[in-house]
């Protein structure tokens, strides 16, 4: 596959490890904006540097932005989804319907739309 064309760049997005679970924890509790320590907290296991490098990655694509307010201290930064990021997320929730109709997953999951991602 080219290394141009849309879907394989859309795959390279979300395949690598953490992004996936990033987008899920932005659309939480209705899109409200999470911290960084928030995200890491509910995310078991990962590394604040691989942490830090996905969120620095998923921002310069477009998904996420970031919002810095120095009118508090320690200084407060936010991360949430953009318009594309929202976007993302209905394509995720395709991909999930496809997987239960597809590869007998028959039971609904916790994830979008469940608990992991009530909007």
């Amino acid at each position: 596959m080219n290394k141009k064309c849309p879907v394989f760049v859309a795959a390279g997005l979300i395949g690598k490890k953490w992004s996936l679970e990033i987008l899920v924890q932005l659309c939480k509790n209705k899109l409200k904006p999470k911290r960084y320590s928030e995200i890491r907290r509910n995310l078991n296991n990962v590394n604040p540097r691989s942490l830090s490098i996905r969120l620095k990655n998923l921002e310069k694509s477009g998904l996420i932005k970031k919002k810095i307010s120095a009118k508090t201290f320690p200084i407060k930064s936010e991360y949430s989804l953009t318009e594309s990021g929202k976007d993302f997320i209905k394509v995720i929730k395709e991909i999930k319907e496809w997987a239960i109709k597809w590869k007998n997953h028959n039971a609904l999951c916790k994830g979008i739309d469940c608990v992991d991602c009530k909007n």
